[in-house]
């Protein structure tokens, strides 16, 4: 029996799980041939692109799912070998997309050499430690003026990426109008916290231990509060791309990808600017070096902190949008899932500076990427702890800190 919804889809983009894949004959893609999928209760149909290429939307993961191609629907002109399987039957993992592809005729079977496979993922990698820096880059400042290791960052990265899914699939916002709410919103988020916590237990003496644990419990609130909001499911931000730009060899960047490179690295330029020539970017640069000789200098460290903390929660609610199309998806528990490499890519790069976080995001988004060449890509964020414990054995300041002195 088929679902009433499935009459009137036939992309994924309703749905919050899909199975797409190509149809290709002789190595050449095949237009227009008629895809089904059906499980219990429901069926949905469409027909592959120019590129070959088919999308098809389903409402859960649970379960088989039968997908078919259409053999009446293919061009009279294709060979289908005498063994050709029209009908396969495929099951969800870990993400919410599943992949099958058709090739009929004689297609060659083609190759990726080593170092193609490395410079797509590389690229990729990039692509990743761009977004991750813009969450580390918060985290590092927040450690450089206050001491303290948030483990609620990852929390301040989900909510960006709730906020836009809830001014655009929620309230109807267009995308490009929801990003920019959902980072303003994200800022007064941080600004909030810092009024309603941080400061007032900054202000009783409390030491940066308690405080560490104060954001463990934090973290561990805000999850569950996200998990009973959207539930334990995926759900997908609108207007993401999944055509691969032609033209680029061995890379495959999706529309996507270069817009949210692009927008990494304007908001990163825009921050330095900012931080090295504004005079609230100098002073929390002195902050960041010596508290107490910035207070003694003038400086209102409080408004300081407080600006901080704004940034910070602004720079990790468009990381989490932009995690978000990376992954893709939005789930309640996806900051969590890259707080580690925050971490990591901050004591890479140095504690407490910015720039530092920067070089050690890039370092880590590219090995975490790269790494899939050799490891299952179930175990690629491991190697973040590698470097994690690495630098803290070798060089415990970082590649641009400095070694704390002692007298």
């Amino acid at each position: 029996m088929a679902s009433p919804a499935a009459a009137d889809t036939d992309d994924g983009e309703d749905y919050p799980f899909a199975i797409s894949g190509n149809v290709r004959a002789a190595g050449e893609p095949i237009a227009g041939a008629t895809i089904t999928v059906t499980g219990e209760d429901f069926t949905n149909e469409t027909e592959t692109e120019k590129n070959g290429s088919f999308r098809v939307g389903v409402p859960t993961k649970e379960g088989t799912w039968t997908i078919e191609l259409d053999k009446d629907s293919l061009p009279k002109d294709v060979t289908v070998p005498d063994d050709f399987v029209f009908e396969e039957e495929v099951e969800f993992g870990a993400t919410s997309t599943v992949t099958r592809n058709f090739t009929l005729g004689a297609a060659e079977r083609t190759t990726t050499s080593f170092w193609d496979q490395l410079l797509s993922r590389s690229v990729n990698g990039l692509n990743f430690g761009l977004m991750l820096a813009l969450a580390a880059i918060g985290l590092s400042l927040v450690f450089g003026t206050t001491g303290l290791s948030n483990f609620a960052h990852g929390e301040m990265v989900t909510f960006g990426a709730l906020t836009a899914l809830l001014f655009s699939a929620g309230l109807g916002l267009p995308i490009w109008i929801a990003i920019p709410l959902a980072v303003i919103l994200s800022a007064l988020f941080g600004l909030g916290m810092d009024a309603g916590i941080w400061r007032p237990l900054r202000r009783k003496g409390i030491g940066t231990v308690q405080l560490m644990i104060v954001s463990i419990g934090l973290s561990l609130a805000l999850r569950y509060v996200f998990q009973m909001i959207i539930g334990g499911g995926t759900q997908q931000l609108p207007g993401g791309s999944t055509t691969i730009i032609p033209g680029l060899g061995p890379i495959r960047l999706t529309v996507t990808d270069v817009v949210s490179m692009a927008i990494s690295i304007v908001v990163i330029a825009a921050f330095a600017w900012w931080l090295m020539r504004t005079r609230i970017g100098r002073a929390t640069r002195a902050v960041s070096d010596n508290p107490s000789l910035a207070a003694a200098s003038g400086i209102d460290v409080d408004a300081v902190v407080r600006v901080v903390w704004v940034v910070a929660a602004a720079l990790a609610g468009l990381s989490g949008v932009l995690w978000a199309y990376f992954r893709p998806g939005i789930k309640w528990d996806m900051g969590t899932s890259v707080l580690l490499l925050m971490f990591a890519a901050v004591t890479l790069g140095g504690l407490g500076t910015a720039f530092g976080a920067l070089v050690g995001s890039i370092i880590v988004g590219m090995l975490v990427e790269v790494s899939t060449l050799w490891i299952p890509s179930d175990l690629k964020y491991v190697g973040a702890l590698v470097v994690l414990i690495v630098i803290l054995l070798f060089r415990p300041q970082g590649i641009l800190g400095r070694r704390e002195r002692i007298g």
